[in-house]
């Protein structure tokens, strides 16, 4: 059952505690890596062999199996993916960044570029899971971006397949290329590439343990979106919201993995009791129960804070993944949140709306990063050069104060750079 916590009555690093994934993965990640980076596509054969319990002979999926995916399909999905794909596009499309150029100044033109990555690697989960909606929201941002080459890998079945909803999803979304690799070995060969798979510029989706850990060893040599942790969702309630849908939310999260964390901030004890009631009755219903189960019993929590601007702080300090606002006039509350991946206004906007189709993306700092870190969009797939133009006499006119500040910092070559073009030798 889950805990009930009366704020200032409890510690605080009761009310603040999270779950930690502490299974520690990364010398088996290190070992698979340098595999991949020794013996490439033959490294890649055999773990699909040893992990995925399929023998194949071609790493790239084909258009004909592409093709093939899509008629399998149900129409009626196809429709759902492809207007979800139009509300995604609609929201990424106004995060595009422009170059600018100042030139307000005799003979001085300073300026930036902004620059797509060449290829992006997207990793998706798969094998006993499907998850299209990672294909539409991580891979049309780099194609808004400009992205030359959008590359996609997850994991097939036993069959040698890759699930027909996850290429149907790549194809609406513009995908360019998809492979057959999960795990650690796949994050492997899109960071050093192999015979088969391309080096890419980042890489970013998704992924267990083994998947997180080997995103984090390979940056440096890629850029990575983010490490994520355990799926999170944190509630802030009033005491007119419904417990059955507060329940409902809560458990969209739980169902995730045992390691989830689902929390609800009130106002309100009653509440907190019925949403308590609700949880143990919708839990047993649930195709997922047992892992819904886990998720509630052990990281869950209720907090009930004494007046809503003190559960506002709260989330704050949670910094969660998703955050509801089930209250009423949540706009109200807007500017107060600082700290959350993506919030879901008033009481008619579950999580799941985000997951799949609102427009906004999916991919979301887990673990309390929201303080510093932001949802997956364009910005992650593009990169900044800037430039500087000076004529001879816009130099003259501030060569002394380079060279002064040059000096100042013990580089006599700096300042003799700018000096020697304005006296000469």
């Amino acid at each position: 059952m889950i805990k009930i916590l009366k704020y200032g009555e409890v510690a605080k690093d009761d009310i603040f505690a999270r779950c930690e994934d502490i299974v520690n993965v990364a010398d088996t990640v290190s070992a698979i890596i340098e595999n991949v980076r020794k013996r490439g596509d033959a490294a890649l054969y055999e773990y699909c062999e040893r992990f995925d319990r399929a023998k194949l002979t071609a790493l790239e999926v084909s258009e004909a199996e592409i093709d093939e995916a899509f008629e399998a399909v149900d129409e009626k999905f196809i429709d759902i993916l492809r207007r979800a794909a139009k509300n995604i596009r609609k929201f990424h499309e106004r995060q595009v960044r422009t170059s600018f150029i100042i030139n307000d100044e005799d003979g001085i033109v300073i300026g930036q570029k902004v620059i797509p990555v060449d290829r992006a690697g997207l990793y998706v989960p798969g094998g006993t899971a499907a998850y299209p909606s990672t294909v539409l929201m991580d891979s049309i941002p780099a194609i808004i971006a400009g992205v030359r080459e959008v590359v996609i890998t997850t994991p097939p079945g036993p069959d040698g397949k890759i699930n027909p909803v996850i290429l149907a999803a790549a194809k609406i979304a513009g995908v360019s290329r998809i492979f057959k690799v999960g795990g650690a070995q796949a994050i492997a060969a899109l960071a050093y590439g192999t015979e088969s798979v391309p080096k890419v510029d980042k890489i970013v989706g998704p992924g267990n343990a083994f998947v997180a850990e080997a995103k984090k060893q390979v940056f440096g040599a890629v850029s990575i979106d983010m490490i994520a942790g355990p799926s999170e969702i944190l509630v802030v309630a009033d005491e007119t919201a419904n417990p059955s849908h507060v329940a409902a939310d809560l458990l969209s999260q739980a169902e995730h993995d045992k390691m989830a964390s689902a929390v609800l901030v009130c106002d309100s004890e009653e509440l907190a009791k019925a949403v308590s009631y609700e949880l143990e009755r919708q839990i047993p219903s649930l195709p997922r129960c047992e892992i819904a189960r886990a998720s509630i019993d052990n990281n869950g929590k209720i907090i009930v804070a004494d007046t809503l601007d003190a559960a506002i702080e709260i989330a704050n300090e949670l910094a969660p993944e998703h955050l509801e606002l089930c209250v009423d006039n949540p706009f109200d509350y807007l500017d107060k949140i600082r700290h959350a991946g993506s919030i879901f206004m008033g009481k008619n906007c579950p999580e799941a709306l985000g997951d799949y189709f609102a427009g906004p993306n999916h991919t979301l700092p887990t673990s309390g990063t929201a303080k510093f870190s932001s949802p997956l969009s364009v910005d992650d797939f593009v990169k900044k050069s800037q430039y500087t133009y000076y004529t001879k006499e816009a130099l003259a006119r501030v060569a002394e104060d380079i060279a002064y500040f040059a000096e100042k910092e013990g580089l006599s070559a700096h300042a003799r750079s700018a000096t020697i073009r304005t006296k000469g030798e």
